[in-house]
């Protein structure tokens, strides 16, 4: 029996594994099946080209679990190693056999190798008192006997030949008094179930029941089954990703989808079939799901994968933000299997893939609208605060996005930017050539104001999405000589200055005394009394709140201008100078007369903004009453 040190820089080495190596223990199961399967496929590549003859037999991976020895095992019939092997791969740790199997066989069949044995392969100790390797491998002659290693977490570590083991690799941990979670069954299926799903060799864990055909009939000829429990088997080694598109239907995409997301009830609108091998090697499906309100519900869908290994379903930085909010899978060699998101974020070759993604779904989505732009147009409610997140936070997706992106506006109709734009050129041209937009954030709430906007031959859009006050601030960056404002930020006549300048039916000194009465019966340190010349038909009294106040607000809402957050809200109360209702105020005889007047006609506008609420409510109602009867 030999024994020595593992040939390492420090005797911290183990130390360091289990501390900083990996941000999650259960990792170790995912590093020792990668092995595995890695050992099972360079055996395939040796029998495809001739180098092995002998039958390769079953190709399974088990995983076995022994509760009252404390051990749990991953056992492949791969290569397996020779003592030589043994002492190269796994003693000296900074040798990789991966690496160096690759240089020995053609392209094409090292092409699907993962993982390595060295530090994968250590990871083990995270977890484990003891370590256990029964190993032996596939060739032939001298030299070749079966292997026995153990290591108890110190650089110490015995060899010894054995008799008795058929070909391949058995990888025994003895579980640690800190880590018993490990000899449950349900917490390895769960992590066979996160990190294996879609490995390409077959993954058996414990055992289930299915039903089964006898080969008898019943009464009415229809097949008997019984129940029989059979192998787990935790993986779909062909999953759609791995196919090319000619070779699957509509209805395998959405077959993958439930497979993916089990939970899931709503299908995805549709989807991109990503398959790219030059400047690098990239797979994967992204599905479009229905876009929620609440962006945060939907982030960590988009599942990372090296040649079928799960990496990581935690992608933030790894793909643009706005990405994050597709669903599917993303699979790629160049991809590091490596779950820190800082070495991620910062690999050159993950960055290259991410513009890449970027390209293939604004591709995806230019095609869409023009193969058929009735059908965009019916998913653009799903889909419009993915583009307008992506258009706000990346640049090269803008200038591809403005081809097919769409304003909506209250009457339903959908028009791209120049489309819209030659729309209300004529009409929302101010007096100083400034192309005004209008919008609404609520059709229901802003009604009266919509209506007063549409009465004038003004059109408006509707902005409903939690980012909208975002949308709208780079669309005023981006559009020459235009603004943007909400249908009730102000009085129409304020919101589209035209040239022509309205008359006021009051005098200078009756004027100072309408403003006098109004702030007398309102607070003025919430309205800000403004009197306006406005057409005698329009409302008398109107609120509104400052558009770039408010937008800041509601920015803060959504992450954004943080110190808006704690200001008060401040609203304009526009009086229309030349409505009837003015010289019934000043005319009154008394001041309860006045008084009665004006808090009706700012309950009326405060109930139009939905701000009347609790004892004003109920004062407004009862006031009501009385001057009905």
């Amino acid at each position: 029996m030999q024994s020595g040190k593992i040939n390492v820089q420090t005797e911290n080495i183990f130390p360091i594994i289990k501390k900083f190596l990996y941000s999650e223990s259960e990792i170790f199961l995912r590093e020792l099946i990668s092995n595995a399967v890695d050992a099972t496929q360079k055996l395939m590549a040796l029998s495809r080209s001739g180098k092995y003859t002998d039958e390769i037999g079953d190709t399974r991976i088990k995983v076995l679990l022994d509760k009252e020895k404390g051990t749990l095992t991953v056992r492949d019939h791969g290569i397996g190693m020779t003592a030589d092997e043994v002492d190269k791969y796994i003693n000296q740790i900074a040798f990789s056999s991966a690496e160096e199997f690759i240089k020995k066989v053609k392209k094409e069949d090292a092409s699907n190798l993962i993982g390595h044995f060295g530090l994968g392969f250590y990871s083990s100790f995270m977890v484990a008192d003891k370590v256990e390797i029964f190993t032996k491998t596939y060739k032939k002659g001298g030299q070749t006997k079966p292997v026995h290693w153990e290591c108890d977490g110190t650089p110490n570590y015995s060899i010894e030949e054995i008799e008795d083991k058929e070909r391949g690799t058995d990888v025994v941990l003895h579980i640690s008094e800190d880590h018993q979670e490990y000899l449950e069954e349900q917490r390895i299926k769960e992590i066979l179930d996160k990190y294996c799903k879609f490995l390409p060799i077959e993954i058996e864990f414990g055992t289930e029941k299915v039903q089964e055909e006898t080969g008898e009939k019943d009464e009415n000829g229809e097949p008997k089954t019984q129940e029989v429990e059979k192998p787990r088997v935790i993986n779909n080694t062909e999953p759609a990703w791995r196919k090319s598109p000619g070779e699957l239907t509509e209805e395998d995409y959405k077959n993958f989808y439930r497979e993916l997301y089990p939970s899931t009830f709503e299908e995805p609108l549709f989807h991109i079939h990503l398959n790219v091998d030059y400047p690098f090697n990239l797979t994967g499906i992204l599905y479009f799901p229905k876009v929620k309100q609440n962006l945060e519900v939907q982030r960590n869908k988009i599942q990372l994968y090296s040649n079928q290994v799960f990496v990581t379903d935690s992608v933030e930085g790894v793909v643009p933000d706005f990405l994050t909010l597709l669903h599917g899978v993303l699979d790629s060699p160049d991809i590091p299997l490596n779950v820190s998101r800082t070495f991620l974020q910062s690999d050159a070759n993950v960055k290259k893939i991410s513009k890449h993604i970027t390209k293939k779904v604004a591709d995806k989505l230019e095609e869409l609208f023009k193969k058929d732009r009735q059908d965009f147009e019916k998913k653009w409610d799903d889909i419009k605060i993915f583009i307008e997140y992506g258009m706000i936070s990346e640049t090269d997706f803008y200038e591809r996005a403005e081809k097919f992106a769409l304003l909506k506006n209250s009457e339903g109709k959908f028009f791209t930017f120049e489309e819209y734009k030659h729309h209300i050129k004529e009409n929302q041209t101010d007096k100083d050539d400034n192309l005004v937009y209008l919008y609404t954030t609520d059709t229901e709430a802003q009604h009266s104001y919509i209506t007063e906007a549409r009465d004038r031959g003004y059109d408006v859009l509707v902005f409903d999405t939690p980012i909208d006050s975002h949308f709208v601030n780079t669309l005023e960056q981006k559009f020459e000589k235009s603004s943007f404002a909400r249908v009730d930020a102000d009085a129409i006549d304020n919101l589209i200055k035209k040239e022509d300048e309205r008359a006021s039916k009051l005098s200078e000194e009756e004027e100072k005394k309408l403003k006098e009465i109004f702030e007398k019966f309102v607070d003025t340190d919430k309205f800000t009394v403004q009197l306006e010349n406005m057409d005698e038909k329009a409302m008398p009294l109107s609120i509104t709140q400052p558009e770039f106040m408010r937008r800041m607000k509601e920015m803060q809402q959504t992450g954004g201008m943080p110190m808006m957050g704690n200001m008060p809200d401040n609203y304009n109360m526009v009086v229309n100078k030349n409505h009837d209702l003015m010289g019934k105020i000043l005319e009154a005889e008394d001041e309860e007369h006045q008084k009665r007047i004006v808090n009706q006609l700012k309950d009326l506008a405060m109930l139009s903004q939905n701000l009347l609420k609790g004892e004003a409510l109920t004062n407004f109602i009862k006031r009501s009453v009385d001057i009905i009867e």
